[in-house]
């Protein structure tokens, strides 16, 4: 997995460094001490991993996350544990208090590794195979209409049914393929070619009505004009 480090700490950042290159898994291709740095290389580069620090000057980690692609997993890493609640709330691989211990990392990192599988597996069959209550079920994607957050569990709606799955969105999203799906609030996904309408900031979907949220509509935008 190609990987950055964002940190303003150059101890820190020195640390997370030597621990990704004792990893095989891991390939560092950069290591930014503030956030803006990270922003602009992040938005010209294909990166699979970012280590991010919370506390930094007039970008802080959060704001950082706020903006970046959801195909880059993230695991903050940070010496203020009370950001943990808040951290899920963007879907984050993991959250590390420092100081980071070797086996802590570790235990990230497979985390990290066993969603990028996921997502490799569910690109390559063109169907999912998901556990929805005690069933194992598998579902191919062109039947989805949309996707909604519910805690730590997410609803898929079909053509036939709603599946209640225990994926958070940032996982869920990993699984779908970027080309037909688009995350349209932090609450909802959609499937582009299955849009009936759109009016103002709504979005009507297979019978229900969907906001837009503002961080996303200007990309909903763009990708409508390909088609």
């Amino acid at each position: 997995m190609n990987c950055i480090i964002v940190d303003d700490d150059e101890l820190s950042r020195s640390v997370i460094e030597d621990l990704v290159n004792e990893m095989e898994v891991l390939d560092l291709i950069a290591s930014c001490d503030n956030a803006m740095e990270a922003y602009h290389f992040l938005k010209n580069n294909q990166i699979d991993l970012a280590f991010v620090d919370i506390q930094m000057p007039k970008i802080n980690g959060m704001e950082l996350v706020k903006n970046l692609s959801s195909s880059t997993q993230i695991i903050l890493i940070t010496s203020h544990s009370e950001y943990a609640s808040e951290s899920y709330e963007y879907e984050v691989t993991d959250f590390i208090v420092k100081p980071v211990s070797p086996a802590r990392f570790l235990k990230a990192i497979e985390k990290a590794r066993k969603q990028s599988e996921a997502k490799l597996s569910g690109a390559g069959s063109g169907k999912l195979f998901i556990r929805s209550d005690s069933r194992l079920v598998q579902l191919d994607p062109k039947h989805i209409l949309y996707v909604e957050a519910l805690g730590n569990y997410v609803n898929i709606h079909t053509d036939k049914e709603k599946l209640t799955v225990h994926f958070t969105m940032k996982e869920i999203e990993t699984r779908l393929s970027s080309e037909s799906f688009i995350r349209v609030h932090r609450s909802f996904i959609v499937k582009l070619d299955r849009i009936e309408a759109i009016e103002d900031n709504t979005i009507e979907i297979g019978g229900k009505q969907i906001g837009i949220g503002r961080a996303y509509k200007e990309v909903l935008i763009k990708r409508l004009q390909m088609f």
